[in-house]
């Protein structure tokens, strides 16, 4: 007995070191989990996917990681051209985000969950041009410019094709002496309609006008086309993959003064607060708006679409990046409201072609290119 109560201050103060150690890590483990549950989980479902390049900054975007966050997704994304994306193994993603619904109808053979594409935004093609040059194809009635300043406007589709078929130059109109930057033939320039989503809407567009306002949509109208689109095209020369670049290039005062991007583009420089420079935007009085498709391979890319298309944030944050939600134009109308002498909000006198199928786009760029 004297052993035992000699030892027993001892074994007292090893079971008060191991109660201590318990309680101190019974607290850390509350922490932690105080702060894995704190606003909701913070488990995510990692999504991977290939996109158009114009979404790529949209993507970048810390708040739209935040809201993708939010909605227990976690996005991984590389670029490439929409219509290249055919062939890439989309069986290793999660979903395609082409730029329109064209090359979305090519890739729908890789979804295997219900529903079908979703299309949460869209934007239509314009034309940037340089003011001198816009003025110059204002003053010989292919374009009409709108406002003192001259930053906005239409250009006349079938007055441009006009001039494209008779390989005018700049030094044939009225207004450019003294302008050695608009020298050589007069063209648009556009990315390669074999790989880029917005390079084959141009021939869309213009096709559909020199078919007579028809969509072109077999045989004798390709060969009919195939001419006109074949000097819309390989008058430029090499072409880049993706509508980036060309952007970028204007942007910095290269190349040629007349560019067809994406109207989203240039909104989201204005709304971004860049310097416009002498930027003027033209629209097409025949256009082609690109609906940004998400093709879902998996039920995490569905479940990425939806978010697109439904989130509040998300949708007001895709109109920060100069997208046009679908079916809210009043989102896009309100966020603009500042940039009116640049931007035609309502699409005002701006006739919407439809889009060859898939097949018929693919024959048309094959043979402006061959």
């Amino acid at each position: 007995m004297e052993g035992s109560a000699e030892h027993a201050p001892p074994v007292r103060r090893i079971l008060a070191i191991v109660l201590a150690v318990l309680v101190i890590g019974g607290v850390a483990a509350a922490v932690v989990a105080g702060r894995g549950t704190q606003g909701g989980s913070t488990a995510t479902t990692t999504v991977r996917g290939v996109i158009g390049s114009e979404k790529a900054e949209f993507f970048e975007d810390p708040e739209v990681v935040e809201a993708l966050a939010d909605r227990g997704l976690t996005v991984k994304v590389e670029t490439a051209g929409s219509w290249s994306m055919r062939d890439l193994p989309l069986k290793d993603y999660d979903f395609a985000f082409p730029s329109s619904s064209a090359p979305a109808e090519e890739l729908s053979h890789w979804t295997k969950v219900r529903g079908g594409p979703v299309r949460p935004f869209y934007s239509p093609l314009v034309v940037v041009a340089h003011k001198t040059a816009a003025e110059v194809l204002d003053a010989n009635g292919l374009a009409t410019l709108s406002g003192s300043e001259h930053t906005t406007g239409t250009l006349h589709m079938a007055a441009y094709l006009r001039a494209a078929r008779r390989d005018t130059t700049w030094q044939q109109l009225e207004g450019t002496r003294g302008h050695q930057e608009l020298t050589g033939t007069l063209f648009v320039t556009s990315t390669d309609p074999l790989s880029s989503n917005s390079g084959a809407l141009y021939l869309a567009a213009a096709s559909f006008v020199a078919n007579g306002g028809k969509v072109v949509a077999d045989g004798p109208a390709v060969d009919r086309a195939q001419g006109l689109l074949r000097k819309l095209v390989q008058v430029q020369g090499a072409q880049q993959p993706s509508s980036d670049g060309p952007f970028r290039d204007f942007v910095s005062g290269v190349g040629n003064p007349l560019v067809m991007v994406y109207e989203q583009q240039v909104a989201a420089l204005l709304l971004a607060g860049d310097d416009p420079g002498d930027l003027t935007v033209l629209y097409p009085d025949t256009t082609v708006s690109s609906d940004h498709t998400v093709v879902p391979v998996t039920e995490a890319g569905r479940r990425l679409g939806e978010a697109l298309r439904t989130d509040a944030k998300l949708r007001a944050l895709a109109v920060r990046h100069g997208f046009r939600p679908q079916g809210a134009p009043g989102e896009f109308t309100e966020a603009t409201a500042r940039y009116t002498g640049y931007l035609n909000q309502d699409l005002t006198g701006i006739r919407q072609a439809p889009v060859p199928t898939a097949e018929v786009l693919h024959e048309l760029a094959d043979r402006a290119r061959s």
